[in-house]
């Protein structure tokens, strides 16, 4: 798989985009494009260990793709008057995990299918078996294979995308046993760490996700710290959101959620500016304050 990064500069606010486990900043790219054409500016990382070969992604764990992710944040919030992020599938559990890190330096997050549990309608019987199985000896060797219909309810797009995993241009046509249970320790502290989320978030999931049912985005919004929580049901998508039918749905609501926060923080920024004394009396006034 060819490495592949999002780099687009734009205005004074930011956006990082985070890509799922075993896929590729290109999951995002639409919603990048969409985003750089509002005015943000836009970053969209490869995770440790990815847009690489599965034996380079074999030797990262959740905490080198959560490092890939705060290492940008912090790059981008030198440099950047506000910084937003959106997650699809693991990389929305990076998102929370950066919110509950850097709290409000954090301006907004978008949490596209959320995933912690896979608990889909496409799972084999035995999905609620699958944790366990990945902390087992046959973890190290077995791996967790993609299947129909790849998280995509466009049938045209599918058959792109299938191509292009089978290349291996895009994505990995199979998760390794190692990589899962990675995600499984990173799913068991993102829910530890989802009460003490403040940051004001969307949560887009689709009703038919065939990989984590809607329950996840309910159980986020439950437990979130969060005072604003915007929950979006998609009624036309499957897994893959940032790219299946609904897509041009999911960049106008993260794009208007963003805005909206970032005029918020642009509204304080500029309360607090103190103005300076235009007159004889205003001036001793302000000499009398500052004591």
């Amino acid at each position: 798989m060819g490495e592949y990064r999002i780099d687009m500069q734009g205005g004074d606010d930011a956006v990082l985009l985070i890509h799922g486990l075993t896929g590729s900043p290109f999951e995002m790219k639409y919603l990048a494009r969409r985003l750089y054409r509002a005015g943000f500016t836009v970053k969209g990382p490869c995770l440790a260990g990815h847009c690489k070969s599965l034996a380079d992604l074999k030797k990262t764990g959740w905490q080198d793709w959560y490092q890939s992710v705060a290492d940008t944040f912090l790059e981008l919030k030198r440099q950047y008057a506000t910084v937003s992020v959106a997650g699809l599938c693991m990389g929305a559990l990076l998102a929370l995990r950066l919110s509950a890190e850097f709290k409000n330096k954090v301006a907004a997050i978008s949490l596209l299918s959320t995933t912690l549990s896979y608990d889909g309608w496409s799972l084999p019987w035995y999905k609620f078996l699958l944790p366990f199985a990945y902390y087992t000896p046959a973890g190290y060797i077995y791996s967790f294979k993609e299947r129909e219909p790849y998280g995509i309810k466009n049938k045209a797009l599918r058959v792109r995308i299938v191509e292009g995993m089978k290349e291996g241009s895009i994505a990995h046509e199979c998760i390794p046993g190692v990589s899962m249970r990675e995600l499984f320790k990173l799913i068991n502290e993102t829910k530890k760490l989802i009460p003490h989320v403040k940051t004001p978030t969307l949560i887009l999931h689709a009703q038919e996700d065939d990989l984590a049912s809607k329950e996840n985005a309910l159980y986020v919004q439950k437990n979130l710290g969060a005072s604003d929580v915007r929950l979006v049901l998609l009624d036309d998508s499957y897994h893959m959101l940032p790219i299946d039918n609904q897509r041009d749905v999911v960049a106008d609501e993260t794009i208007a959620f963003f805005k909206g926060y970032v005029t918020v923080i642009q509204k304080k920024r500029t309360l607090r500016v103190p103005m300076a004394p235009n007159t004889a009396s205003d001036k001793k006034m302000a000499s009398l304050n500052l004591g």
